[in-house]
């Protein structure tokens, strides 16, 4: 009899396992499949702009690597916040990814009175990708040769500075350029570094910070007129051109970065074979070249932790200059 009921025990916990197991194995097989078709990889600004051309860089090396095609797909507008939410909502399965610019999560929180999303708990961060340097450069009928000479006509007139959209880190360089010159100056917000450059080159704005990737190409064929570098020492893509520290501002350095993102929630095992990829795409001939030609530096071995310390720090100094220039957003 005991040997009976201690059968009929076994073959319920048995069942009971099994339905366990049915109920836990999709997100196991899921992350063991991953990735089992495309991807799409959000680009929350206009096409032109430096997320733009790091992101069909990445898009592009990571086709190769995971042996699925990444599809750059750009959603500009709102400072990046529409691109943004459409990764917050997607399913967390590792098939929508995010390229954020740093500004997104360390100033559109205090910049925006109501956001689609929580950048704090609607995505997780996976890595940072590259950065660079960031380029002052003003429209050609601008009567300057050099950046003293703007900051002098500045005190002197009204001008107008272009950006990548509200909080974006084009328009978060461009205030902390005015800011630290002791000039004011009126933001004309775009949905995109490329737009923006297009107006800056025929003369509708007057100036802009613009990331060094998509500005180097204007500067070069002489469309607008490159007046400094944001970075700490001269860059090759243009070495004629001083850094804004030799030139007006004495410890002046303003770089913009990007990074990685995806849904939260989206399993621990999927998030690590992206991280993994990503740094291979990374360190990939292909890859470095592009980034150098670009003016961009890979940011190698930054996990989530690390990435979001980074974001922490960040947000903390972006505030401060956000409440003295009294920027706002709706």
């Amino acid at each position: 009899m005991f040997k009976k009921e201690l059968i009929t025990v076994l073959r319920h916990a048995l069942v009971s396992f099994g339905a366990l197991a049915c109920i836990a194995s999709p997100s196991i097989t899921q992350a063991q499949s991953w990735p089992d078709k495309p991807i799409k990889l959000i680009i929350p600004f206009a096409p032109g702009g430096t997320t733009d051309i790091l992101g069909r860089i990445l898009a592009q090396q990571m086709t190769t690597i995971i042996g699925q095609n990444v599809i750059v797909e750009n959603r500009g507008g709102a400072g990046g916040n529409i691109g943004a939410e459409v990764v917050a909502n997607a399913p967390a399965n590792g098939y929508t990814l995010l390229l954020a610019s740093g500004s997104m999560m360390t100033v559109n929180p205090f910049l925006y009175k109501k956001l689609p999303l929580n950048y704090a708990t609607d995505l997780t961060y996976i890595t940072a990708v590259a950065g660079g340097p960031m380029l002052v450069s003003v429209n050609p009928n601008i009567p300057v040769n050099n950046l003293k000479e703007l900051i002098a006509l500045a005190k002197t007139k009204p001008l107008t500075f272009g950006s990548a959209g509200i909080g974006s880190q084009v328009h978060m360089a461009g205030e902390n350029f005015t800011y630290s010159a002791g000039i004011a100056a009126t933001h004309v917000p775009y949905k995109g570094e490329g737009p923006a450059l297009t107006d800056l080159a025929s003369g509708q704005i007057d100036f802009m910070v613009g990331n060094l990737p998509a500005a180097a190409g204007f500067a070069k064929s002489g469309k607008i007129k490159a007046l400094a570098i944001t970075s700490s020492k001269r860059v090759a893509q243009l070495p004629d051109v001083p850094t804004v520290a030799e030139a007006a501002i004495p410890g002046f350095v303003n770089m913009g970065w990007f990074a990685l993102a995806a849904p939260s929630g989206t399993p621990k095992a999927i998030q690590e074979k992206i991280y993994a990829a990503t740094q291979k795409a990374l360190v990939s001939e292909a890859m470095r070249k592009s980034l150098e030609i670009n003016g961009l530096t890979a940011i190698l071995d930054t996990p989530k932790d690390q990435l979001d310390v980074q974001i922490k720090n960040e947000t903390a100094n972006w505030e401060k200059v956000i409440k003295a220039r009294n920027i706002q957003a709706q």
